[in-house]
């Protein structure tokens, strides 16, 4: 059965309304441990003209770090500290005049220092973490109410390249699930490797079944399927550059394709300290594009339809300082780049046919924002 966002869902009401219809799309922002940040904020998105509101704390916590939504409960996750312990947390989302708020639901610690990425399989019973320093992947269940019911399994990753100074050892840094949700995907970026995990949503507990590979020394961050389901694009943190990989859903295996800069080297060798943070695929599959921090920019690729390879249309500055996140919103006409030592959030405009991102004049105070998810 097909389904959709709340956000395209009134999209396409608004479209076929005959009266005027204005949609503000609903951003959270997770952000990090700066003493200007006191935890979950949130603002909105005019899809009309790409403007944002103002953001206001909705929740008090320490590093909210990575956001995750419910796929079908009114539910937000975060990892960060609670009750001075590293943690998942769930919260409720509740309406109000004043917009949609939140109320803690539970939180349950992770129990192997803090996670840096978390995901929802598509079926909202498991949730999966990565913790970069301690080097493991950990699994929760869900109860029905989307409250976390305990951690399932802790799996330690183990040995490492040893081909830079950050990979003598494993450093997990995202979890994600295939579009059909039978397996589970976390880019470590101390062993230059995607790990592949066979999943039991019932039982919320994770199967090793192989493993990706990146070039050496690359150091892959995250990860992100083309919505045919046939390409997965992984971005390195290291080399700042986009691995493709053509993917066997029936197998669940990972054949690595070409590896593209983001970035010309001669231009990061100006740079005093450089790495990549954060890659999104355009609703309409036809464009890429990844955050270089140090560079302060965000490459656009277009991607070939028949093949998934990538070339470069531009690079756009984001208008701040370490862009340690971005997030392009449901309609694909408007990309929200945070900066996280400029504690900003900036608007750009996407052009549908050709990919290019032009500032919008839009630019909020937000701070050390690390995380934007948009609903």
């Amino acid at each position: 059965m097909l389904t959709t966002s709340p956000a395209r869902i009134a999209v396409l009401l608004c479209a076929l309304s005959t009266a005027n219809c204005v949609f503000a799309a609903e951003v959270w922002i997770g952000t990090g441990g700066h003493s200007l940040s006191k935890g979950i904020y949130r603002c909105t998105l005019n899809v009309e003209d790409g403007k944002l509101s103002v953001p206001t704390l909705v929740a008090e916590v320490r590093a909210p770090g990575f956001l995750a939504r419910h796929p079908t409960l009114p539910c937000l996750y975060a990892v960060g500290t609670l009750n001075k312990q590293p943690s998942v947390a769930a919260w409720k989302i509740e309406k109000s005049d004043k917009g949609p708020t939140l109320k803690l639901l539970n939180s349950v610690a992770v129990g192997d220092g803090g996670a840096t990425h978390l995901a929802i399989d598509a079926s909202g019973k498991t949730i999966v973490t990565a913790q970069y320093g301690r080097g493991s992947t950990a699994v929760f269940s869900l109860n029905e109410d989307g409250s976390i019911t305990e951690r399932t399994q802790l799996i330690p990753h183990q040995d490492a390249s040893g081909v830079r100074p950050n990979q003598t050892s494993p450093h997990p840094h995202w979890a994600g699930f295939s579009p059909d949700n039978k397996f589970a995907f976390v880019p470590d970026l101390g062993k230059d490797e995607v790990i592949i995990y066979r999943l039991n949503a019932d039982t919320s507990t994770l199967q090793a079944h192989g493993a990706g590979t990146v070039p050496p020394g690359a150091g892959p961050r995250h990860m992100k399927f083309h919505p045919n389901g046939k390409w997965i694009y992984v971005l390195n943190e290291n080399d700042v550059s986009v691995t493709h990989f053509e993917y066997n859903a029936e197998d669940g295996v990972m054949k690595p394709g070409d590896t593209k800069a983001a970035v010309p080297k001669e231009e990061l060798a100006k740079e005093l300290k450089f790495s990549a943070s954060e890659i999104r695929i355009h609703p309409n599959g036809r464009f890429l594009y990844s955050a270089n921090r140090g560079h302060d920019t965000i490459t656009a690729f277009r991607i070939h339809q028949e093949t998934g390879q990538l070339t470069v249309i531009e690079r756009e500055n984001v208008r701040g300082a370490r862009p340690r996140n971005f997030n392009l919103d449901p309609t694909g006409k408007w990309l929200l780049a945070a900066g996280q030592d400029s504690h900003t959030v900036a608007s750009f405009a996407v052009d549908q046919n050709t990919g290019e991102l032009s500032y919008n004049h839009s630019i909020v105070f937000a701070p050390n924002p690390i995380c934007i998810l948009i609903e």
